[in-house]
């Protein structure tokens, strides 16, 4: 089983920070080394170089006791910049402001280097405006303090250094943030199509599995019921009149022949697409509708039916199929329901905009605790008409079923034309 590639850069994405999480105290305190000995070699490091040169000059001051402690204590802070971010920038913004009055002669300042980078953890853990507030209140005091503490001009370039790297702190940590904002949205995204993928890919299974019983269904409880009824014709008259056993027995193996023609197309669309005994044959509809009348016609029920005159347009497949199915099932519901001697009337009106299938029957039943054509029996589950509400609620049709005044029973179903899918099925 191939796994997506959204789910690989999850998992992926996951292990990262489970990673990062575990080793984050030892990456923070790194980092504060890192930061340490950076402050110390700006402290004695001089702006320009011997003969002119642009480049810094080590040792050109004298690393003073208070520029180490306070650098010790800021960077130590740095450690717990993720689980205290604007305390630890708190703690080094005082730090700053304390070494450039403890050292008023020089204000080099180096230990702002430790409140630049708190000043980018908290741009980078907060929102956007609560970025700017604590950016500009940072910037203002620590290049105030510069200003008004040192012994040169206030627009000196140590004082517009600090203002500098300040305020390029809190728009890099802003920026990262909205980044990661960002890639958290497309990969939220992706997750979220992944899993709409995998409950629409169920969705249809079971839609499909669904259909495929219905079909089941309607082949076997027509066919099986009528070579159960002939079988019984021809048990019970074998002996006085072998000629109409025969008769029924040609029959039962007709509707036999019948029943697995239809299993084996039905059956046939689980097969793989490669398979080539996969079924060709279409799906049955009105247009054969006469050969299934014939069959309970043969089986002993008087059918009449009444089609639309011709010629007609032809149906949407969906359409075409499921008013046959109904008609099947109708059929047999009155066959195994309505008694001795029942009648059935068989009538479809096509308008522009729907088809309508009545089936109707003047039975009054085997007896009275033997229910009408349309109701459904304990025995058996008694999922016919059921599977035919849902056939023709997938075509967002209706079904009207009850027994009819003058007797007998009703089954009433209106298919749009409409909003059917052509060429489907239900």
């Amino acid at each position: 089983m191939t796994v997506p590639v959204a789910a690989q850069d999850a998992t992926r994405v996951a292990r990262l920070r489970q990673w990062h999480r575990t080793h984050q105290l030892a990456f923070d305190a790194a980092v504060a080394a890192v930061v340490f000995v950076a402050i110390l070699c700006g402290a004695v490091a001089g702006p320009h170089g011997t003969h002119g040169t642009h480049l810094p000059r080590f040792a050109a001051h004298e690393l003073t006791a208070i520029t180490v402690v306070l650098a010790a204590l800021a960077c130590g802070a740095l450690v717990l910049r993720r689980r205290l971010p604007r305390t630890v920038l708190a703690v080094t913004g005082a730090l700053t402001i304390v070494e450039l009055v403890a050292q008023s002669s020089a204000p080099r300042a180096p230990v702002a280097g430790a409140a630049v980078i708190a000043l980018f953890t908290v741009a980078s853990r907060t929102d956007r405006p609560t970025t700017w507030r604590i950016g500009a209140l940072t910037c203002v005091v620590l290049t105030a303090a510069a200003m008004f503490f040192g012994n040169r001009a206030w627009y000196a370039q140590e004082n517009v250094a600090i203002l500098a790297w300040t305020g390029m702190a809190a728009a890099a940590g802003d920026a990262v943030r909205s980044r990661r904002a960002y890639v958290d949205a497309i990969r939220e995204r992706a997750e979220r199509a992944e899993r709409t993928r995998e409950e629409e890919a169920g969705r249809r299974v079971a839609e499909e599995r669904l259909r495929i019983a219905r079909e089941l269904h309607d082949v076997v409880a027509h066919h099986i019921a009528l070579v159960n009824v002939q079988a019984g014709v021809a048990s019970h008259v074998m002996d006085n009149r072998p000629d109409q056993a025969k008769q029924a027995l040609a029959h039962v193996r007709e509707a036999s022949r019948s029943a697995l023609e239809e299993l084996r197309a039905t059956v046939g669309l689980l097969r793989q697409s490669d398979d080539p005994r996969a079924p060709t044959e279409p799906a049955p509809g009105l247009g054969v509708l006469d050969q299934l009348i014939d069959g309970f016609v043969r089986a002993g029920l008087s059918v009449a039916l009444e089609l639309p005159p011709a010629p007609q347009p032809a149906l949407p497949a969906s359409v075409d199929l499921t008013a046959y199915r109904v008609v099947q099932e109708a059929l047999t519901n009155v066959h195994k329901h309505a008694g001795d001697g029942a009648r059935a009337v068989v009538r479809i009106i096509r308008t522009e905009g729907a088809l309508t299938v009545t089936v109707q029957d003047d039975g009054r039943g085997a007896g009275p605790d033997v229910p009408g054509e349309g109701a459904v029996p304990e025995v058996g589950g008694g999922h016919g008409l059921i599977g035919m509400r849902e056939r023709v609620q997938a075509l967002r049709g209706t079904v009207v079923t009850g027994p009819r005044a003058v007797g007998g029973f009703q089954v009433r179903v209106t298919l749009p034309l409409g909003g059917a899918r052509i060429g489907g099925t239900t």
